[in-house]
């Protein structure tokens, strides 16, 4: 894990308390031409970052620095026989120590060169020395990092802000979580996986790192997910039990192992208390609570204390940057990978994780032991008419949906019912059926093709759910994205309801042995007569529908090619 453990006894080291601003490269300073800056010592790499400009004369700086900073100096406190002794190499040691990100010797008023013991000290400790020219005031340096600064923090949010509309586009389409995860994989350029409650890949999109570090990243989880609290017993010492079904949610009483290659007394992995924590911020893991004494009896089981779950979590391993981040709700964890870090990521990924939350969370239009009591009712035997008051009062619609793109999914099929305003959703052989209240009129979604069926009472939910299959067909084979079922009257509904049936039934009587040719000449008939349109909407070959349609003049008796013959026919079908 590369020196990454948390210890939950000790005092954990702190990062440096950097400002809350974004770094600049210690480049794009030197590439400011007004400032004439030159580095003549230390280090040249572009992973060199200024977080502020400081100046001071103390021969001692280390108290009054908090890491991160370019240190401004003219050598006031070096005297001529400092610059020549192991001066240096103690003032400069210092400073690397306190996190002291690069030293700016300015040559005047006290020193007309860079002092060479100065020079050989920054190489030594591979500190970056600059040197600041005469006609430089170290107020300009310290104004150029702050204008730095202030375009990088605007180029942050904007890419912060893009990537935001980019992904709340992302969860809208029809299938949310791949969607978002690529987005994220993208913005990031890295790795992006949502991980399930038992740890499983969900989904994941982007490059995945190496296999030790995707290994590292599916074990930070565990840092984030909620686990259950241990109870003591009553009578017990104190010690830990095994968790319980009472646990809170967000608590846990586990302790991350330390890995096999961290060096002891060292930390890399932090974590976070809340999404807004900046990465890189250490917790102190507060020390357990004292076990109480053996033998005194307690009167009830209390939890035993856990340290709190932080909601998000870094690493690094194997040149990756690694980050989970816990969902809200079922135990679902957002793990990203990437090949470095970029000013903004964490929030990027917070919002991708927001998001993620929503879509992965239950949408609840109702109480959940509402909606538990009518399950129980219906496999209990209770019919309908009973079981809709607890779901909701007035008439209902049912919908039935197809992604135009890719297969639908339970997550996908859940965020169509939150855009349709309804928890009552259903998955089976591709296609999701919603039902709905009648006064939520359901409207076109993009990505996806709707059935849907006319307004009715429970009693004709089974009703409802044929229109709406009917009517998906429909869409389908037209490409259309929403078809309702008609409900206007026709001729037939002129004549009493009775005989209408009974011609209907006896008219149709030679095909009752044969639901699919019935449904046939149903479809055919309402997409006048296309041979492909109805291929399309039953999802069978064209030849099969007209092998259907000859089978079924021939038990009818019947020209299909006369128009008052499909009329009659057609009037019969809309009774059965």
């Amino acid at each position: 894990m590369e020196g990454m453990h948390i210890v939950p006894d000790a005092p954990v080291p702190l990062a440096p308390a950097v400002p809350p601003t974004p770094p600049i490269p210690l480049s794009a300073l030197l590439a400011r031409e007004d400032l004439a800056l030159r580095r003549i010592a230390g280090p040249a790499g572009p992973d060199i970052a200024i977080h502020w400009a400081h100046t001071s004369e103390m021969a001692d700086p280390y108290p009054y620095l908090l890491g991160g900073e370019l240190l401004l100096t003219a050598g006031v406190h070096v005297t001529p026989a400092d610059a020549t002794g192991a001066y240096f190499d103690t003032y400069v040691s210092r400073v690397a120590a306190a996190g002291g990100a690069a030293i700016g010797f300015g040559l005047a008023p006290v020193h007309d060169t860079v002092p060479p013991t100065l020079v050989a000290a920054c190489e030594a400790h591979g500190l970056p020395l600059l040197e600041v020219p005469p006609q430089t005031t170290f107020s300009g340096v310290a104004r150029a990092v702050w204008q730095l600064m202030a375009q990088a923090r605007l180029a942050e949010l904007r890419r912060v802000t893009e990537a935001q509309q980019r992904l709340a586009a992302a969860a809208s389409r029809p299938d949310p979580v791949p969607s978002v995860l690529r987005q994220l994989a993208q913005r990031l350029t890295g790795w992006g996986v949502l991980y399930g409650p038992d740890g499983t890949e969900i989904a994941s999109a982007g490059r995945a790192p190496h296999e030790t570090a995707r290994q590292a990243l599916a074990h930070l989880t565990d840092v984030v997910r909620p686990a259950p609290t241990t109870m003591a017993s009553p009578g017990t010492t104190g010690r830990t039990a095994s968790p319980t079904p009472t646990t809170p949610p967000g608590t846990t009483g586990r302790t991350p192992p330390p890995s096999a290659t961290t060096p002891p007394g060292t930390t890399g992995r932090t974590a976070s208390p809340s999404p807004t924590t900046p990465p890189g911020t250490a917790v102190r893991t507060p020390p357990p609570s004292p076990p109480a004494p053996v033998g005194r009896p307690v009167a009830a089981a209390v939890p035993v204390a856990a340290r709190p779950v932080p909601s998000s979590a870094t690493d690094t391993v194997a040149g990756s940057h690694l980050a989970a981040y816990a969902l809200a709700g079922q135990g679902f964890v957002l793990g990203v990978a990437s090949p470095h870090r970029e000013p903004g990521d964490h929030t990027i990924a917070s919002v991708a994780a927001v998001l993620l939350s929503l879509l992965t969370g239950e949408h609840r239009s109702g109480t959940g032991a509402a909606r538990s009591s009518a399950l129980v009712r219906v496999l209990l035997g209770a019919p309908p008419e009973e079981v809709a008051p607890l779901l909701g009062t007035g008439r209902w619609v049912v919908v039935h949906a197809r992604p135009d793109t890719q297969a639908a999914d339970a997550v996908a099929a859940s965020a169509l019912g939150a855009a349709l305003g309804s928890a009552l959703v259903d998955l089976a052989d591709g296609v999701v059926r919603v039902l709905l209240p009648a006064e939520r009129e359901p409207g076109p979604q993009p990505g996806w093709t709707l059935g849907v069926s006319t307004a009715v009472g429970p009693g004709d939910w089974t009703t409802a759910d044929a229109q709406a299959a009917r009517a998906l067909a429909r869409a389908r084979a037209t490409r259309t994205a929403l078809v309702g079922h008609g409900t206007r009257p026709g001729l037939a509904d002129l004549l009493p309801r009775d005989e209408a049936d009974a011609h209907a039934q006896a008219l149709l009587a030679p095909l009752d042995a044969a639901p699919a040719l019935t449904e046939t000449l149903r479809t055919w008939l309402s997409l006048h007569g296309s041979w492909d349109r109805t291929a399309v909407a039953l999802s069978v070959h064209r030849n099969t529908v007209r092998q259907r349609i000859a089978r079924c003049a021939a038990l009818l008796g019947t020209d299909l090619d006369d128009p008052d013959v499909r009329m009659e026919l057609w009037f019969a079908l809309r009774r059965a």
